[in-house]
């Protein structure tokens, strides 16, 4: 079994790493604490922090304190009374994180009343770090790629397609818990949210600036996965046009994501107007908490009661389903955990999960290997438990200081399927998370078991794929090329002030002239398309008008025009002609497309 980065697998070039977030270099990477993101602004719900020790001392520990949600005056007190203090208290939902050295804690604070719940949260120390913590790194950037090649990823789900549909909207905000994101690497810069990231290490909000960069490189490969900017550097995203913050859960070091560092991050995510986070990592120190264990039941309703919290905010929660090639829905024992000291061997039931993947409302995912059809060797798997699947092998993204690595992992997987919903969200902004989770399965490629008697189920809906790989193009209210020829080119153009530009398709195999009801799909980034002509010239050199200086005051063009072209030719060069007549505002032709 793999730790806590979702199962947690890191593989470099395609070796298994043992501690990593459900997805790591050119390898493997899983759910363990891969989601503490920064956070800044204290929201209405956000944690009310009382003074920390003066001075940290060998042997304090972190519980969880659960009571009923809202004033948490009484049981706060109770904490100082019997030999703790108070670290973060998160009244909306009745969780304080309490520290304390005494071995007694627990069992005298499960006695008063008003309590319901007392765990510790870990099986070591808290490090004297949580006190006074340092500010990750800052990287140096190296220079920025000159290409943007669309990856075998991108094209398994559509998501190549569904670009020039919809790319996502700015107004989509996407939380992704992890080791935290470089925000100055330049595939990740145009799309993050500096406004609304933060550091939940150790379970309480860090808002200073810079709080939320990466102490690994996971989840900035993560990031770059959900929103890699289509800007002609490096990686594409699947939702390119969103917007990403970083809410840093993991721990500087040890990169572990204990439960308070979670409930921290959840709660932000729906203080925050986050439409979906993503969550490559499982709760440490324990893989599985099982509900007769005291300290781990409390780590489970903590942890639930935040990811309810944050969806009731109008957040989905979206999770690595775990790289330890487990039957989630017939588990028997345990032998990674707690892997914040010394693993054990243990025997455990259904009753035992693995968080958050595992909590109600939250999209379980599993990684497909590099066909696109088969489950990754790695990637965990269950019946009813596993909803949608998405690729997970040899999945290339950003990582810190500019520079980009292949790595492998449900890790890897969860963030396509993110990126999905948030193409959900943009082009549906009425929907809510129960319905972002449904349409992520209703429109999932269905995916027929392998020659494995390890899947069971039918086609529609098995225990390796759910309910199918994810579709990025019919997230954008888009649907597969009709039968013929589909052409497109998804190479940049600039558009600068006073100029007129073209990008060309090459149109071959097309027996005849192109149709009556030739579909033009056109994607162009500018401020002000008020200053456009666009026209798609014929081989024949025939012009067609598509977009004449209307739409003034607006931003980009992404539509999909019904050009007559029967009189046309269907094989040659065809043009997407961009005349700007003005200055100031300048843009690029992104993609377009050909359906004939």
């Amino acid at each position: 079994m793999f730790s806590h980065i979702s199962g947690r697998m890191r593989l470099s070039a395609l070796a298994l790493g043992t501690t990593l977030v459900l997805g790591t270099t050119a390898g493997l990477a899983q759910a363990a604490p891969l989601d503490n993101e920064p956070l800044t602004a204290r929201p209405a719900a956000a944690p009310a922090v009382a003074a920390a020790p003066a001075a940290w001392a060998a042997g304090t520990r972190a519980y969880l304190v659960v009571t009923t949600p809202g004033d948490t005056t009484a049981v706060r007190t109770a904490v100082t009374n019997n030999g703790g203090s108070v670290f973060a208290s998160y009244d909306a939902i009745g969780v304080i994180v309490a520290h304390s050295a005494s071995a007694t804690f627990a069992a005298t604070m499960r006695g008063v009343s008003g309590v319901q719940k007392v765990g510790a949260t870990r099986t070591s120390d808290v490090p004297a770090d949580a006190y006074n913590p340092a500010l990750p790194a800052n990287p140096a950037q190296s220079a920025a790629p000159t290409t943007e090649p669309v990856r075998s990823d991108m094209t398994q789900i559509k998501a190549d397609q569904a670009w020039a549909v919809n790319p996502g909207s700015a107004s989509v905000k996407v939380g992704i818990l992890d080791t935290g994101v470089d925000d100055q690497h330049q595939d990740l810069a145009p799309n993050f949210n500096a406004a609304d990231s933060v550091s939940c290490a150790y379970g309480k909000t860090d808002t200073r600036a810079g709080a939320w960069r990466d102490v690994d490189q996971h989840g900035t490969h993560v990031a770059g996965t959900v929103a890699a900017a289509k800007n002609g550097k490096g990686a594409i995203g699947v939702a390119p046009g969103v917007k990403i913050s970083s809410v840093r859960i993991a721990e500087p070091g040890s990169t572990l994501f204990f439960a308070e560092n979670t409930i921290c991050g959840l709660v932000w995510a729906g203080d925050h107007g986050f439409k979906v986070t993503n969550n490559s990592y499982y709760t440490d120190p324990w893989q599985f908490n099982c509900p007769n264990d005291l300290d781990q039941a409390a780590i489970l309703e903590g942890v639930g009661r935040a990811q309810a919290y944050a969806e009731s905010k109008g957040s989905l929660q979206v999770a690595a389903a775990g790289n330890s090639n487990v039957d989630l829905a017939n588990k028997t024992t345990d032998s990674s955990s707690p892997n914040d000291s010394t693993p054990v061997t243990r025997t455990i039931t259904n009753d035992c999960l693995d968080i958050p993947a595992e909590l109600p409302g939250v999209v379980t995912v599993a990684a497909n290997g590099t066909s696109g059809t088969s489950k990754a060797s790695f990637s965990n798997y269950g019946r009813d438990v596993i909803e949608v699947s998405a690729p997970g092998e040899s999945v290339y993204s950003t990582i810190p200081g500019g520079k980009y690595t292949s790595m492998s992992g449900t890790s890897m997987a969860s963030p396509h399927v993110a990126g999905v919903a948030a193409l959900l969200a943009s082009a549906n902004p009425a929907y809510t998370p129960a319905d972002i989770r449904a349409k992520l399965g209703e429109q999932a490629t269905d995916l027929a078991c392998p020659a494995d008697n390890r899947c069971t189920g039918t086609t529609a809906k098995n225990s390796f794929f759910g309910e199918g790989r994810v579709d990025a193009l019919k997230a954008t209210g888009g649907s597969t090329p009709p039968p013929g020829k589909y052409f497109e080119n998804l190479t940049d153009v600039t558009i600068a002030d006073n100029s007129t530009v073209e990008s060309p398709i090459t149109v071959s195999g097309v027996t005849g002239n192109a149709p009556a009801t030739l579909k033009v799909g056109v994607d162009i980034k500018h401020t002000y398309i008020g200053d456009l002509k666009v026209d798609l010239v014929a081989p024949d050199g025939t012009v067609y008008t598509l977009h004449n200086h209307t739409g003034s005051g607006t931003d980009n063009i992404t539509q999909t025009y019904t050009v007559n072209a029967s009189a046309e030719v269907a094989n040659g060069i065809w043009k997407l002609r961009v005349n700007d007549n003005a200055s100031q505002d300048t843009g690029r032709i992104d993609a377009w497309n050909l359906t004939f």
